[in-house]
């Protein structure tokens, strides 16, 4: 669930030496004539690091998946749940048991039948598979046992839980007659045989993704023929693709770029909410060193400093969001306070007060916890004088905003005597660095939200400290209580309360800075392609919402 980006082309030769190669259009296509098949081009700026479900990472390749895969549920624009798989569930009083009745007449792609048993099959896969849990297990912690009895799925869960169609929504149905015989971890499943409305054609890790339109879709065969997701490393050439109509939809653009689309000819950009609320957040490695996860690769390299609450605090006192805010996005965004992004409606606990900026408050702070500049070179120092707070600042090398962001925290946090080392890695590479290597100081990334808040309040847990979900080390058992609290907790308002108690705690514990929470900026061309998404509470038009549903301009 991290972020990407993308830049520069004038001609198709210099696009096709930027991107690397892609699939031939044919010359019938390009002009449009109605005997070629339609051929949407999407241009983004990452690529899918997994075409395993169970071990994808980045949010390009959970766009893949919900194309190419089914799931039980499918999430809606609205934020709603509709059954898909399913004609209909029924629950037991006590909620510990649902039965799924799967539909008849759904095929996999290769042609064969999709069952109850690849249903039971793939959700056993994903609970009995702990690697998987670093994305994908907990959202069956609370799965006892499934089975298949005839055309149903018996789902049996340990307690009672208040959000089912959260937890099944990105658990993809695989197909047992391929699944059941390959290393689950080492499988790269290339083919990606699926149930969904559009099927693998052909895939370039870092160049493009290919995919064709499964006509034979139960619920929602494509209107379009292919789509070709193309990966760009230059942001001014994704741009420029979009104007020249060498991509037909761009899923992200830089802010400057905004003004300049909406006067392009044949250009529409739609800005609104995100599918997935989108969070932005300045990470601190604040693992304690009787947490460090050893025995999972954990190298444990932290800045001591940021252990102390004082010294976060005094950082997010001398962060002026605003500015960054004006400046990166261009006031496209809002101040964020936790991980919980204000999208997620109720959830989100609006009562929290942020940390004013003021470097004065800041200086003080540090101060008073004993950082003296004590060289007088500008950098403070560790109290017991050991170092000073010179600290490693890493982004992901595809992240558009990351760079800006990088230089105008150099400068904001210089002004309290802190100094940064800043460098752009791999996205592979940090997440590596990452979690839970915890091998870092501080990282700029983020992550896209659930429907459910009790992923990213999960990361927030010492458990996911050595699974690799937890980014910070940060670690509060009255916190990993509520989080099981919240878990099973079934009346609404009992559940938002313990959600928003949570998140005054890692608040008050400066666990992360969020800078903002940024709204989605997509654009696509009117002369190609009609039917796009528009018009929803949240903007996606990559999700299998629009490219079911457009089709040829005639």
């Amino acid at each position: 669930m991290k972020h990407k980006l993308f830049y520069l082309l004038v001609l198709a030769a210099l696009l096709f030496s930027a991107c690397g190669g892609t699939p031939s259009m044919s010359t019938e296509a390009a002009t449009g004539e109605s005997a070629a098949p339609s051929v949407v081009r999407v241009g983004w700026a990452g690529s899918p690091d997994s075409l395993n479900p169970g071990m994808g990472v980045l949010v390009e390749a959970y766009t893949i998946y919900e194309l190419v895969y089914d799931s039980m549920y499918e999430l809606n624009l609205d934020g709603s749940f509709t059954l898909t798989l399913a004609d209909s569930v029924e629950r037991s009083d006590d909620g510990l048991v649902y039965a799924f009745t799967i539909k008849d007449g759904i095929k996999w792609h290769d042609g064969k039948p999709l069952t109850a048993e690849d249903v039971s099959f793939t959700y056993n896969l994903y609970m009995d598979t702990p690697e998987y849990a670093y994305l994908n297990g907990y959202y069956t912690t609370y799965f006892d046992s499934i089975k298949a009895e005839g055309n149903k799925v018996i789902l049996t869960l340990t307690e009672a839980i208040p959000n089912i169609e959260s937890q099944l929504v990105f658990l993809y149905i695989l197909p047992k007659h391929i699944w059941e015989g390959v290393d689950k971890l080492e499988y790269e499943n290339f083919e990606m045989i699926g149930s969904g409305p559009f099927k693998m054609k052909e895939y370039a890790q870092n160049e493009f993704v290919h995919l064709i339109a499964n006509k034979d879709h139960f619920a929602t065969p494509p209107r379009v023929d292919e789509v070709i997701f193309q990966t760009f490393e230059n942001q001014d050439a994704l741009v420029q693709a979009i104007k020249t109509g060498q991509v037909d939809m761009i899923t992200e653009m830089p802010n400057t770029a905004v003004v300049a689309l909406k006067s392009a000819e044949n250009v529409e950009v739609v800005v609104g909410s995100p599918l997935a609320p989108d969070v932005s957040d300045i990470i601190f490695n604040q693992l304690e060193d009787e947490n460090c996860p050893k025995d999972e690769g954990g190298i444990c390299t932290g800045h001591p400093a940021l252990r102390d609450r004082d010294v976060r605090l005094a950082l997010a006192h001398a962060t002026d969001k605003k500015k960054l805010i004006d400046v990166i996005l261009l006031g496209l965004g809002t101040p964020g306070l936790t991980l919980i992004p204000d999208g997620l409606g109720v959830w989100y606990n609006n009562s929290l007060k942020d940390y004013e900026f003021d470097i004065a408050k800041a200086n003080q702070i540090l101060d008073d916890a004993g950082y003296k500049d004590t060289d007088g070179d500008g950098v403070r120092d560790m109290p017991d004088g050991s170092r000073p707070l010179t600290f490693r600042l890493n982004w992901p090398s595809d992240s558009l905003t990351a760079p800006r962001l990088a230089e105008l925290l150099s400068e904001m946090w210089g002004q309290v005597g802190v100094s940064l080392e800043m460098q752009a890695v791999d996205p592979d590479a940090l997440t590596a660095q990452c979690c839970p290597a915890f091998d870092f100081d501080i990282m700029l990334w983020g992550w896209s939200s659930d429907p459910d808040p009790s992923a990213l309040l999960y990361v927030y847990t010492t458990e996911a400290i050595p699974t690799g979900s937890s980014e910070t080390g940060y670690s509060n058992s009255t916190y990993d209580e509520l989080y099981a609290k919240q878990q099973t907790a079934l009346d609404f308002d009992s559940r938002k309360d313990v959600v928003w108690e949570m998140q005054k705690i890692v608040h008050d514990d400066v666990v992360y800075i969020i800078p903002w929470y940024a709204q989605n900026t997509q654009a696509f061309r009117t002369d190609r392609f009609k039917g796009w998404i528009t018009d929803q509470a949240k903007v996606e038009l990559s999700d299998v919402t629009s490219l079911v549903v457009i089709e040829p301009v005639k």
